[in-house]
């Protein structure tokens, strides 16, 4: 995912290639953690071949490691992700926190059979740690 910066914050900084600077954050992922997690780069201007280039920080999500056991049906896992993103940008979730969020919502649906089964509730204790004090209140008030 991409944070951008103000053009002006990257006039003196070295452009960087968009898949080095992955490459190189994808280096850093240490696979002895189970958990999902975030890596960032620093901010910089980022170039893709054809598109250009834009100043800002890459920032790199991984996955929970999910044991055979555990895994029963992977259907709607991308939904949750991408649920999970939106969520998280209306509780105004740091991209630190949105990633990790998102994956973890996507992981706990796959221990479940179907598309909403395995989806949390926002009350869920394993989800507190991401959302803190952020948990949006849906509720209607009509």
């Amino acid at each position: 995912m991409l944070e951008k910066c103000v053009d002006d914050e990257c006039s003196h900084i070295e452009e960087m290639d968009v898949d080095s600077c992955l490459t190189s954050l994808t280096k850093r992922k240490d696979d002895s953690i189970t958990m999902p997690t975030c890596i960032a780069s620093r901010v910089t201007k980022l170039r893709a071949e054809g598109i250009g280039s834009v100043c800002g920080k890459l920032y790199f999500g991984t996955s929970e490691k999910i044991p055979p056991s555990e895994l029963i049906d992977t259907t709607g896992a991308g939904d949750a992700f991408v649920g999970a993103v939106l969520y998280a940008i209306c509780a105004n979730l740091p991209l630190e926190k949105m990633l990790p969020f998102a994956s973890y919502v996507a992981a706990a649906k796959c221990r479940a059979l179907g598309a909403r089964t395995g989806l949390p509730y926002r009350n869920n204790p394993c989800l507190t740690s991401f959302t803190e004090d952020r948990i949006l209140n849906c509720s209607s008030t009509s």
